[in-house]
């Protein structure tokens, strides 16, 4: 652990035996935490910085898509909502398939980054 991690530890242990932490909004309720399992570990702070300021690539807005359609049909109970579900599911699969197959950037992404860089 570095010096900093250790000195944000100790501060946040005596936060919580001052009592700081309680009675804290939501206190008891999970955290609703964004699901970054899909972007490597590596690129996790440069997705999250991205995100928030609403310039995701088409890439990963897709494979984001696509989990939450995986968890759809993992979790459907009715045949006709899970046969949609599958296949809404294989036309994002084929769409990353095809983004994947093009390393170049999208028009529009590029036009968004730019927009952002300049102020805009």
């Amino acid at each position: 652990m570095s010096a900093l991690d250790l000195i944000a530890e100790e501060k946040i242990r005596d936060a919580i035996r001052a009592g700081v932490f309680n009675d804290l909004p939501g206190a008891g309720r999970p955290l609703a935490l964004d699901d970054d399992t899909l972007i490597p570990e590596e690129l996790r702070i440069a997705y999250r910085i991205l995100n928030n300021a609403g310039c995701l690539p088409p890439e990963i807005e897709t494979r984001k898509e696509a989990a939450t359609l995986r968890k759809l049909v993992a979790a459907a109970t009715d045949d006709a909502a899970r046969r949609r579900a599958l296949a809404k599911l294989a036309l994002i699969e084929a769409r990353l398939a095809a983004q994947h197959a093009s390393l170049s950037c999208t028009s529009d992404y590029f036009d968004r980054i730019v927009q952002r860089f300049e102020g805009g």
